[in-house]
């Protein structure tokens, strides 16, 4: 079996010092452009793969984001979560990176486990989930100095789209009104809404149709059959009941997440590094008509 190349000859193929390699790999901004082009070709033509373990004892970088995950409860949002959850595993592979999920039963928990994390090097970024009003996490976070990005906007602010940190979501009220249109479109003047309580962040956003399932089918008991129903989520029920719905479409969610967090340099960056107010992206829904 032939012996794996070594740091030694991506620096003999590339004709640099090892030093100059290790400099690529850890800290390629401070490389010249084409002594940096000549080493990552000569990594691809050996197939050169870093040592992880040693890497991250040495960087002290391990290329790991960290994510909650909620116990699992069933409904809407679990299967949300799941997809977008598979989706920037997916999207960080790609880029290099992995993801480690971790659990906790409170935000006060979560902080504790993000603490051993971030003092352990276990994570260099953060994927915050499931913000709420007065969410300590994200305040956490930044004074830190801890690189993360939420899947969900900063509920609860003066003004969301002036944020103290970089926030992705789904433009709920887009959605609705897609679905508003094409219920006026077909049913006439006389729209109704089943939503979340008065107070819900999500809610008031959007005002999503969350019981759409139900509505279908008390109509249906009802001998209305006909009646249009659009839901939120577009869910695999919905998809098996006919029922038209608006797509989250959560892997365009992962992908936003990661180009926040990331950006161009490959690298993810602290907050106080980025050397410009904080980002956010609402990604914008479909409607599915079913």
């Amino acid at each position: 079996m032939a012996k794996p190349p070594t740091v030694e000859d991506v620096a003999r193929v590339a004709g640099v010092s090892r030093q100059t390699v290790s400099n690529v790999l850890n800290s390629p901004e401070i490389v010249r452009d084409e002594t940096r082009e000549r080493v990552k070709q000569a990594i691809a033509d050996l197939a050169y793969r870093p040592h992880a373990a040693a890497r991250r004892l040495r960087t002290r970088r391990s290329s790991t984001i960290g994510i909650h995950l909620d116990p699992y409860s069933g409904g809407i949002s679990g299967v949300i979560l799941d997809r977008f959850v598979h989706a920037l595993t997916e999207r960080a592979s790609e880029r290099g990176m992995r993801v480690l999920i971790y659990s906790a039963r409170s935000a006060d928990e979560e902080i504790e486990r993000l603490g051993d994390l971030v003092d352990g090097a276990e994570v260099d970024a953060v994927v915050v989930t499931g913000t709420f009003f007065g969410d300590p996490r994200t305040g956490w976070l930044l004074e830190r100095d801890v690189p993360f990005v939420s899947f969900g906007r900063p509920w609860g602010g003066d003004d969301v789209y002036r944020s103290a940190h970089t926030w992705v979501d789904v433009d709920g009220a887009a959605g609705t009104r897609a679905a508003t249109r094409q219920a006026l479109s077909n049913a006439g003047p006389r729209v109704g809404f089943f939503g979340w309580p008065t107070g819900s962040g999500t809610g008031d956003d959007r005002e999503r149709e969350s019981v759409a399932v139900g509505a279908h089918l008390a109509a249906a008991d009802a001998g209305r059959r006909s009646l249009p129903v659009i839901g939120f989520d577009n869910t695999p029920v919905a998809e098996a009941l006919g029922i038209s719905s608006i797509e989250q479409s959560p892997e365009l969610v992962a992908a936003a997440v990661l180009d926040l967090l990331m950006g161009t340099t490959g690298h993810v960056v602290a907050p106080r590094d980025r050397g410009a107010a904080p980002e956010h992206v609402l990604v914008e829904p479909r409607l599915i008509v079913r």
